[in-house]
């Protein structure tokens, strides 16, 4: 699954030792785009937050994975990013426009026309 976005808070590093060893984990809002932005928490763990090196005001695209589960009969949810590409250039809606193909049209360029669906 693929979250885009601008990282508008970076949360404090949290870190301890578990069964498996010493781990680490940095927590990141992300403002999603479009008419109706929402705002996801996303977690980066250990080596990757180094690696992704994320910061306030970045434009990204994340690869993250979701995963539940439950303790006490209450369920909880993480969205762990996996992936990390920050996006540059400008982040206005016309260039984000044209770089979309023209659907507004039902002509196909080989000349027939066919309908999208």
């Amino acid at each position: 699954m693929e979250v885009n976005g601008k990282v508008i808070q970076a949360l404090d590093e949290q870190s301890g030792n578990g069964r498996n060893g010493v781990w680490r984990k940095r927590e990141y809002i992300i403002e999603t785009g479009g008419n109706y932005p929402k705002k996801v928490c996303v977690a980066v763990w250990g080596d990757k937050i180094d690696q992704f090196g994320m910061q306030v005001g970045d434009q990204v695209s994340l690869g993250v994975e979701l995963e539940s589960r439950e303790y006490n009969s209450k369920w909880y949810t993480d969205v762990k990013v996996w992936k990390a590409t920050k996006n540059g250039g400008p982040s206005t809606k016309e260039s984000a426009s044209a770089s979309q193909p023209d659907v507004t049209s039902f002509h196909d360029e080989s000349g027939d026309d066919i309908l999208p669906f």
